[in-house]
């Protein structure tokens, strides 16, 4: 039996505001809802992930979710959340984001039109492009007062920002009026009675059923999430790089398992219910193991796994583990072998590297000659002094004074990974 929408939410902390009647609209066999992104980039960032993960379980728990992107509404700009108004896009460009954004939202949703309560996917643009603009402001403009759009916190947080020194533009300004016709054509044409989102959407949300209850006298519902934060005050799902994206050509898999696999232990408490679909049970144990051995970082290593699964793939998962515990030591030349290059490179992004020319290399006869060309130790003395101390590795095999370059396998072709004891690297590209 599928389980209850609003408890799962609820237990998980994925809820922030409820319209009354909610409980019993869900209630129903099989209620359709929707949420809308914004086709503002090619990829979704780990930001959206949450909306996500909601629309995820509403489906899990039988409900038929509706993906809304904004191809029309993109181009106008959504307010909340935001002191200036945004660059507008082409529809040329907002046409190739949600492309791209399609094969995202496969990953999280059964868009399988043989079930049921399969996911479908809807643009805006399709019905907003058709609209005559004095047909629409005389049917639905009129039923939204100035006084009512103004109260909205997106807008009186926007117009009172000291950053806003430009005000809102009037298209700016209709983009809450043109999200609430989306949620009235949703529930003429597709039977969508809810509407869900961020807690930034409240204002945007709950105009949509003012709209709907004064065009048509009937019910509809929403909720909003918390938005998700970090404990040491900084903006989640930034790095020192920017937005933690789920398109790998963005955000490579190993950059995103490691983004949260160094998540502190207070958020990782959090992410464990927002961000999986692990049981109750389960949780509380391993949360309960990881207070007990905080070190192994249980928490931290699951969420990463389940969540680069959900959003890359088992491969890529391997791929990362694999490429993880290369700076622990614990790979072999074969392991190096098998990891794509990209991935290479992020592990070792910032290490000490140096570009040799293959006729360079050709020159070398024993490991200990390409050694001394390549100005990461101190003198050639330093480097006989390790090689007999055993603490010298290329491509994770110990060398000795006798090793032949000969012996040495390029990485991908072109890469040679020198270690000076457990945690010294240094990569060396051989250019033709």
């Amino acid at each position: 039996m599928p389980k209850n929408f609003k408890k799962e939410l609820e237990w998980r902390g994925l809820i922030q505001d409820v319209t009354n009647g909610f409980e019993d609209e869900i209630s129903k066999k099989s209620v359709s809802a929707y949420i809308g992104f914004d086709p503002t980039s090619d990829s979704l960032h780990i930001g959206s992930l949450v909306q996500l993960i909601i629309l995820r379980h509403f489906q899990l728990c039988g409900h038929k979710p509706i993906v809304l992107i904004g191809g029309a509404t993109g181009m106008i700009g959504d307010p909340s959340g935001k002191s200036k108004e945004r660059n507008l896009l082409s529809a040329e460009v907002i046409e190739k984001n949600i492309l791209s954004l399609k094969t995202q939202f496969s990953k999280f949703l059964d868009f399988d039109e043989k079930k049921p309560n399969a996911a479908v996917l809807v643009n805006n643009y399709d019905w907003n492009s058709k609209l005559n603009i004095i047909d629409f402001f005389r049917d639905f403009g009129k039923l939204l007062t100035v006084n009512y759009m103004m109260s909205k916190d997106s807008v009186k947080k926007r117009l009172s920002s000291t950053d806003a020194s430009d005000g809102m533009s009037f298209t700016e300004f209709t983009y809450q009026l043109f999200q609430s016709y989306d949620f009235y054509y949703l529930k003429e044409n597709y039977n969508c009675s809810i509407q869900m989102g961020g807690s930034d959407q409240w204002g945007n949300i709950t105009s949509g059923i003012e709209l709907i209850r004064k065009k048509n006298g009937k019910k509809a519902y929403a909720l909003t999430c918390p938005l998700i934060t970090k404990s040491d005050g900084s903006k989640f799902g930034k790095t020192e790089e920017g937005n933690v994206w789920l398109d790998r050509n963005k955000t490579s898999p190993y950059k995103f398992y490691q983004y949260w696999m160094n998540s502190s232990d207070e958020d990782s408490n959090k992410y464990i219910k927002v961000f999986t679909f692990a049981e109750k049970e389960f949780i509380e144990k391993i949360t309960d193991d990881h207070k007990k051995e905080p070190h192994l970082r249980k928490l931290q290593k699951y969420i990463a796994e389940e969540i680069t699964k959900m959003v890359h793939s088992e491969q890529d998962l391997n791929n990362v583990k694999n490429a993880s515990s290369i700076l622990f030591g614990k790979n072999t030349k074969e392991d190096l072998s098998n990891i794509d290059e990209n991935t290479f490179l992020d592990i070792f992004n910032g290490v000490p590297n140096k570009k040799l020319k293959k006729f360079d290399l050709d020159e070398c006869e024993l490991v200990e000659d390409l050694l001394m060309k390549t100005n990461f130790f101190k003198s050639n003395s330093e480097i006989r002094r390790l090689i007999n101390q055993n603490s010298i590795s290329v491509n994770k095999n110990k060398i000795d004074s006798v090793s032949k370059i000969t012996n040495i396998n390029l990485i991908n072709d072109k890469y040679i990974l020198i270690q000076k004891g457990k945690k010294n690297y240094y990569l060396i590209s051989i250019i033709s």
